[in-house]
């Protein structure tokens, strides 16, 4: 029997599309394989002549040749394999998939006939059988036992990557099967450790994907994951650190510097997080999210100038983003600019009814404006997505105040000192004379 010289191809053919360019580095896919005789079944003229041309790559010639030779000896497998490989090499798959089966069905222990039919399925999107050949394949012996470690290895990684989106735990246990023939692989370690992260096994996949940096310390792929499990497992101290160390290989990744200002701005080291926004915008001017990230922690930092220019280029471009309209008038309202925050609330609870802490906001500025009935107005909307307190009363109670409706002003200002409880000195002294007030008219 011989072993298959077309597993690199095969292989490549698939991995690629499954992998991706970054995450084949390293692989052994490309493994050189070497013929040896079958001694217990004669080989045919055209078979060895056969052979010697599939080493030159002259597949039409072996084609030519291994249709003869087939016509012949319809029950060589060995003959009906290197069809299949001279058929593939022409680029006839339907016919090279047929081939191999046939040499498959007439010696089901050939280990290279299951493989590389297993692989040109996968190549050919015909997963369900794939796997059936794959399988196959990792029970089977190679035929050559210089090449066994490598024929195996790739059976099992190949089974990995086809059985992950349908049957990740067998999929895991295949990764795990290829990383023991190659410990040192990283392409391996670093698809392990993805499947292990697609299954929520944060703490399984935080070990592979530092394996895999073990082998690539400057792998911009293992660095991103490895940021994404700490990220998941909340372990912003951790994230930070793979950010960093992320950054220092691929320093032009806008994204990466905004995710890292995030961290820094949810630790309040908004000097920091200021820094990693500039240099994210300066590398992608023209990114929204990136704008927003400042305008937010400008309007944190209670820098409203700042948020505001900020929001307004960002309504602009987004006018009927209700979050944005509602942020411009929120930090409009915290400059006490009322007139300009009222129009920008009103256009954020028309366009996102639903936006419930708007609607508080609405009602401080409308006040401001004097506009009480539209004050009350919004506070009913509010009090129909959240619950009272003592804020919402006084000043219901002063918009009823200022309309000369007494009696809804009393009973909100008694509303509000039930709550009150000594937090607000200046509002509930101005509630008890207003009520005294009140009581006489």
């Amino acid at each position: 029997m011989l072993s298959s010289r077309s597993w690199c191809p095969a292989l490549a053919c698939f991995a690629l599309s499954a992998l991706g360019p970054a995450q084949t580095a390293g692989s052994k896919a490309t493994v050189h394989h070497q013929r040896i005789a079958d001694s217990s079944s004669p080989v045919s003229a055209e078979v060895i002549e056969a052979e010697k041309a599939l080493d030159r790559q002259d597949y039409a010639r072996a084609k030519k040749l291994l249709l003869a030779a087939t016509a012949a000896s319809p029950q060589d497998a060995r003959a009906w394999f290197d069809l299949g490989l001279a058929e593939r090499g022409v680029q006839e798959m339907p016919s090279a998939i047929e081939s191999l089966r046939k040499a498959a069905t007439l010696k089901p222990d050939f280990f290279e006939a299951n493989l590389d039919l297993g692989l040109t399925l996968a190549a050919a999107d015909k997963g369900p059988e794939a796997i059936n050949y794959l399988r196959a394949a990792t029970k089977l012996k190679p035929s050559d036992p210089a090449a066994a470690n490598e024929g195996l290895f790739t059976a099992w990684l190949a089974l990995a990557k086809i059985l992950q989106p349908g049957s990740p735990a067998e999929s895991l246990v295949a990764y795990q099967r290829a990383a023991e023939l190659h410990p040192k692989d990283f392409a391996v370690q670093l698809a392990w450790a993805q499947s292990l992260e697609k299954q929520n096994d944060f703490a399984a996949a935080e070990q592979r994907y530092e394996q895999a940096l073990a082998l690539q310390p400057h792998s911009g792929e293992a660095l991103r994951g490895l940021v994404n499990v700490a990220l998941a497992s909340k372990q912003s101290e951790k994230a930070e650190a793979a950010l960093r160390s992320y950054l220092s290989v691929e320093p032009r990744d806008g994204q990466a510097h905004a995710l890292l200002a995030r961290i820094l701005r949810q630790q309040k080291r908004y000097d920091e997080a200021a820094s990693e926004l500039e240099a994210a915008q300066k590398l992608q001017p023209a990114n929204g999210d990136i704008r927003r990230q400042i305008a937010g922690l400008a309007a944190e930092q209670q820098k409203y100038g700042v948020a505001e220019v900020q929001y307004r280029e960002l309504t602009k471009t987004s006018p009927q983003d209700a979050d944005l309209r509602y942020a411009l008038g929120t930090v409009l309202m915290d400059e006490r600019k009322f007139a300009e925050a009222e129009p920008e609330l009103i256009a954020a609870v028309e366009l996102q009814p639903s936006l419930a802490e708007a609607y508080g906001n609405l009602a401080t500025v409308a006040a401001e404006n004097q506009h009480y009935e539209l004050s009350l107005r919004a506070l009913e909307k509010r009090a129909q997505w959240l619950p009272e307190n003592a804020g919402t009363y006084f000043l219901r109670a002063t918009s009823y105040d200022h309309l000369r409706q007494f009696k809804q002003a009393s009973e909100n200002y008694r509303h509000f000192l039930e709550l009150a409880n000594g937090l607000f000195p200046n509002q509930e002294w101005q509630a008890r004379h207003r009520l005294i007030a009140i009581d006489h008219k």
